[in-house]
């Protein structure tokens, strides 16, 4: 009996001290100090061990908050949601969606569809046409086509007005080359347009169907797909939720593998974390808050255990395969101003928490 209650004592003794090992204090202190500057609503859940082991909510929405949120939907013929967010809130999740998208066109790549040194040419004459046919799916994943495509915001613009894919590509094959493809690293959305015109290709299905299909519907991402747009935009069209897309942070935190279904290889996983913009690689453009930051499919690399692929309004994924841990900060604003140093400082507060 008393070996039995000695057991009993150093169980509960090294419990108590997992327990205080999570502790996310300050973790709650930096989300409430940000949301305000971040939009006035977040979300963020933290998976770590098996389980969700942090889900909060912020929501502060000021006046002057609520008056843009109204005014933007004005503009855009919609009604302002000024609900409260949480984690099956839904919304657009902007440049976080080239990790979805890259991770689609890896499903090809596993079933050897298609290869990573495939030329584009190959599948999409007209970029053949026009001198870019020998640009490769690697590349365009990437962002190292060579092309040099309008701004972001230009580039979102011009979209809205494709009524096909097969118009989409017409418009990049007739935008100017910045030097040769690999060369030059220009963070845009030409590359990943260009790899979900090739999947429609050889799939005779549209991206809408293939995500649903491929991604949304094995990993149990139930709020999320890529609008209704007759032309999906891979590079910044989705919309999702802070559970939804933690679900596929955990698939690529456990190498391909989510509640025991292969979604992704190994390999596939391992090679969309690899870094391409190596020191012969110049930067024509990178959003300022990448920093030093690399860049492998779909996704930044922060840093040798960290991958992330942040959006333009201000959602923050990221996994840690050496902390073995996945997060989902959930936002929506537009002014930047101090993110980079936000993310960073996100994740070494969460590191903190979960050692």
């Amino acid at each position: 009996m008393k070996k039995h209650i000695i057991l009993i004592a150093i169980a509960l003794l090294f419990m108590g001290k997992a327990v205080a090992q999570q502790n996310f204090d300050k973790v709650d202190t930096w989300l409430n100090d940000n949301t305000p500057a971040m939009g006035g609503r977040s979300v963020l859940v933290v998976y770590k061990d098996g389980k969700v082991v942090y889900n909060k909510a912020v929501n502060d929405l000021s006046r002057r908050q609520k008056m843009v949120n109204k005014f933007m939907a004005r503009r855009q013929n919609k009604t302002a949601n000024l609900d409260d967010y949480n984690s099956a809130t839904k919304i657009p999740i902007a440049s976080c969606s080239k990790w979805l998208s890259a991770a689609l066109v890896m499903t090809f790549v596993d079933e050897g569809k298609l290869k990573l040194t495939d030329t584009v040419g190959k599948y999409l004459p007209i970029l053949s046409q026009h001198g870019k046919g020998n640009i490769t799916l690697s590349q365009c994943l990437s962002h190292t086509t060579g092309i040099n495509p309008p701004s972001l915001k230009e580039s979102l613009q011009e979209m809205r007005g494709v009524n096909t894919m097969d118009e989409a590509i017409a418009d990049i094959a007739n935008l100017p080359m910045e030097d040769k493809p690999g060369t030059v690293f220009h963070y845009s959305n030409a590359g990943l347009q260009i790899a979900g015109a090739i999947i429609e290709k050889i799939s005779g299905k549209d991206f809408h169907a293939l995500f649903a299909e491929r991604i949304a519907a094995p990993l149990e991402m139930k709020n999320s797909d890529f609008g209704t747009s007759k032309v999906a935009l891979p590079a910044g069209g989705a919309n999702s939720s802070a559970d939804d897309y933690t679900n596929f942070l955990v698939m690529i935190l456990n190498k391909g593998v989510y509640k025991e279904k292969r979604i992704l290889s190994e390999k596939s996983v391992a090679e969309m974390q690899v870094n391409r913009v190596t020191a012969d690689v110049k930067i024509g453009y990178a959003p300022a808050e990448a920093g030093t930051m690399g860049y492998g499919y779909g996704e930044w690399v922060m840093g040798p255990n960290v991958v992330s692929s942040p959006g333009l309004f201000g959602s923050f994924p990221v996994v840690n395969n050496k902390a073995r841990y996945t997060a989902f900060l959930l936002c929506y604003y537009i002014k930047n101003d101090g993110r980079g140093e936000r993310y960073k400082q996100l994740v070494a507060l969460l590191e903190d928490a979960l050692k």
